[in-house]
């Protein structure tokens, strides 16, 4: 039995997908949370497997929830499903320790076979996802060829450098400038140069060209 508890801040999606999975033998629904935060404080008084966690939420969202829970609880598997198909919140997820990734516009049939992979101790990527996650690796090694592993980084200020490194950290602009004590528009400035100076694309092909020195 594949005891799973379900992260979403929609009463809808978590009622439907309840008694969505309540018809398999195999899987039993154990809990249910609104956030992040909620989670955690389940998984202090259940026993999960699995968990389907949704990514916007208030208080605490599924990327932070995901890190927090992968490091507490590491045998604990974390399905993500949600509609947001952006390539920040499917790196940091995945960087976060998630073992799968998964759009809400799948068949009840297509996540409840993922449930059972990602139990069995498979990553699982939905199709788009994975393009994205392949382009992405690509894009990189395409990067990494143009520049020496550590001397690329030689044509970066100290500043340019510390901000570089908060934004492989998955910090916003608002939580860099906080941190500096600068301004979010200094931040931008400072982030418009940085990838010129690079030559990559966006702060995601930054943050993984920064995960790789």
């Amino acid at each position: 039995m594949i005891k799973v508890l379900i992260v979403d801040d929609q009463n809808l999606i978590r009622e439907g997908l309840s008694m969505m999975l309540s018809l398999y033998k195999d899987i039993l629904v154990v809990g249910e949370a609104t956030n992040g935060k909620e989670a955690i404080e389940v998984m202090n008084k259940k026993e999960i497997d699995l968990i389907l966690m949704d990514i916007r939420m208030p208080i605490m969202n599924g990327v932070e929830s995901t890190k927090i829970i992968k490091t507490e609880y590491p045998d604990v598997k974390v399905l993500i499903l949600t509609t947001f198909n952006e390539d920040e919140y499917i790196f940091q997820g995945l960087e976060n320790g998630a073992d799968g990734y998964l759009l809400k516009d799948i068949s009840s049939e297509e996540l409840v076979n993922a449930i059972r992979t990602v139990y069995e101790g498979n990553i699982l990527l939905q199709p788009d996802v994975a393009k994205k996650v392949v382009s992405a690796i690509r894009d990189i090694e395409n990067i990494s060829k143009s520049y020496e592993k550590i001397n690329s980084l030689t044509t970066l200020t100290q500043r340019e450098i510390e901000i570089s490194c908060l934004v492989a950290d998955g910090k916003s602009n608002k939580e860099i400038s906080a941190i500096l004590f600068i301004t979010e528009g200094t931040v931008k400035n400072h982030l418009t140069r940085i990838l010129d100076k690079l030559n990559v694309r966006d702060r995601t092909q930054l943050a993984l060209l920064m995960k790789k020195k």
